[in-house]
């Protein structure tokens, strides 16, 4: 068929997924989101004004995002330098984490996150 360009089967395609990404405030933005990478990673390539000084070493705890109760038990494990930066965070909760220590798989297709206002550039 003219007009039609041909996709050779055995390339392996990249799955885009969904990002439900809300800054504090603000309404409700789904975004693109590719397997592997980081949720301060995928923020920062879709122009979310996150602060992220560290670049996802967590040590700055600047890109603190709140998720929704119903996606908490689907996110690996709060790890021990994470949990320390967290609880720097004077109004961290329990849905608290750091967007760098998250990776987006096909699992979390859909998440919703909310950045917090002190993990917003001004």
């Amino acid at each position: 068929m003219q007009g039609v360009a041909h996709i050779d089967s055995t390339e392996e395609e990249e799955r885009i997924f969904a990002l439900r990404v809300r800054v504090a405030g603000s309404k409700t933005a789904v975004l693109p989101a590719i397997e592997g990478l980081s949720l301060m990673e995928l923020l920062r390539a879709n122009d979310v004004p996150i602060v992220a000084e560290c670049g996802g070493a967590a040590v700055c705890a600047s890109c603190h995002v709140r998720i929704a109760a119903r996606w908490l038990d689907q996110l690996p494990p709060v790890g021990d330098e994470e949990a320390a930066r967290l609880d720097d965070i004077p109004t961290a909760g329990d849905d608290s984490r750091l967007a760098c220590q998250i990776r987006m798989t096909a699992d979390l297709d859909g998440l919703e996150l909310e950045l917090q206002s002190d993990s917003i550039k001004s």
